[in-house]
């Protein structure tokens, strides 16, 4: 294969790499079959030579065959990042300290080996004029949570069936911004997002010392919210709409209560999720910042997403409070699992919708395509070009494959 001779070159022009290289003296190896490419830092500035190998150079080395793919200009599913290609035979260094500090500058690096159609962002539509208000309208409502009393924070955009709309690990209800401007939507549903307790402007309750404790997010706890919500909101049976921890709680809710929802729309969701939740510890060491927390997301999204509205999707989690994203996971990972009950799920009693990403390595098509198969009387959307943030990495592609399963529940209301 064909690799460029101006790296260097590339990186001393590109904000985003000399920003993740800050305060650096290292560098970054690619190892591609027999040939050897990278770039050398001193204190966050580009020389143009290859590093040789050492305590604070990353190396990442893979057969030609692989390389070739995850250098494509579109790369095919999961060969699109180098988090997941990890996988997928890219070798990755066993210091994992250093190589979680810099994986923005590695991730970053490796796009700027890709042709260069693939690196500007497609041109954005016109801002509103000064002064326009979006559709949503933000506010707190009291909710008693585990015996204490939480301000939950929650935007609501729209009229008509209400529709609670769970986010993210480690995020928050920012995420579905985009789906409150459309009036496809909002004409007919009651869109209402709210932050968790920790997360967003939903802050930790008084009541406990909760600055003493891990943060572990149990299932207990999260089914309770969007339960508890619903009746202080005075909602009659909504619908529940939620992605990635969210569409797990989808599924959650729709096995321990039925009842309590007309339907739910489980984004990116499973029966169960296989990790080894102690190997992500590593980017909860603290010298790892939310950056590259930020940058792991990336991986999980579309390529063919546009460039903008993945960065914004990975600035809310570097934005958030850095316990929050693991502690979600330890319900992502180890607390959910409905292997074994999912055939028990009744959708005469409450409707099930799953839609999954074709780009998410972790709610991965095969896993949605296995819960649609445990939930008799489920549907099954598979989104080509998405993954696992449909809702704000590619909003209008997203509508698209949402608006079939919004005009179905119209029908039946």
């Amino acid at each position: 294969m064909e690799l460029p001779t101006d790296l260097a070159a590339r990186c001393a022009a590109d904000g985003e790499l000399l920003l993740a290289v800050r305060h650096w003296t290292g560098g970054i190896r690619l190892v591609i079959g027999d040939a050897t490419i990278g770039a050398s830092f001193v204190d966050g500035r580009v020389e143009d030579r290859v590093p040789d190998a050492g305590d604070d150079v990353i190396e990442l080395s893979g057969p030609v065959e692989v390389w070739e793919q995850l250098l494509a200009p579109v790369p095919p599913r999961f060969l699109n990042d180098v988090a997941v290609a990890a996988t997928s035979g890219l070798r990755v260094p066993s210091d994992r300290l250093l190589y979680w500090q810099y994986l923005p500058a590695v991730a970053r690096l490796v796009e700027l080996l890709r042709p260069p159609a693939y690196l500007p962002s497609p041109p954005q539509p016109a801002p509103p004029p000064p002064g326009t208000w979006d559709a949503a309208t933000g506010g707190y409502v009291h909710v008693r949570l585990d015996g204490l009393d939480h301000r939950i924070y929650v935007e609501q955009a729209g009229d008509g069936i209400p529709v609670l709309l769970q986010h993210t690990a480690g995020s928050h209800g920012s995420q579905w911004r985009h789906l409150m401007e459309r009036p496809e939507i909002t004409d007919h549903f009651r869109l209402i997002a709210y932050d968790l307790p920790f997360h967003g402007k939903s802050v930790p309750p008084d009541g406990r010392d909760w600055w003493t404790e891990p943060y572990r997010l149990t299932g207990d706890f999260l089914r309770s919210v969007p339960v508890n919500l619903a009746e202080a909101l005075g909602l009659d049976r909504p619908v529940f709409m939620g992605c990635s921890v969210g569409g797990l709680l989808a599924l959650d809710l729709a096995y321990h209560h039925p009842d309590a929802f007309r339907a739910v729309i489980s984004l990116e969701g499973a029966v169960h999720i296989d990790g080894d939740l102690d190997a992500l510890h590593a980017f909860w060491h603290p010298q790892v910042s939310n950056e590259a927390k930020a940058r792991l997301m990336d991986g999980l999204m579309s390529p063919t997403s546009p460039v903008a509205r993945r960065r914004e999707t990975t600035q809310l989690y570097a934005a958030g409070w850095p316990p929050a994203f693991l502690g979600d996971l330890h319900y992502y990972l180890e607390d959910y699992d409905l292997r074994k009950v999912a055939h028990e799920i009744d959708t005469t009693r409450v409707a099930v919708h799953i839609l999954s990403g074709e780009y998410d390595y972790s709610g991965s098509v095969e896993l949605g395509r296995e819960a649609h198969d445990a939930i008799e009387g489920s549907t099954f959307t598979e989104m080509p070009g998405l993954g696992h943030f449909p809702m704000s990495e590619d909003p209008d592609r997203f509508v698209g494959h949402l608006l079939p399963v919004l005009d179905a529940l119209r029908s039946t209301a």
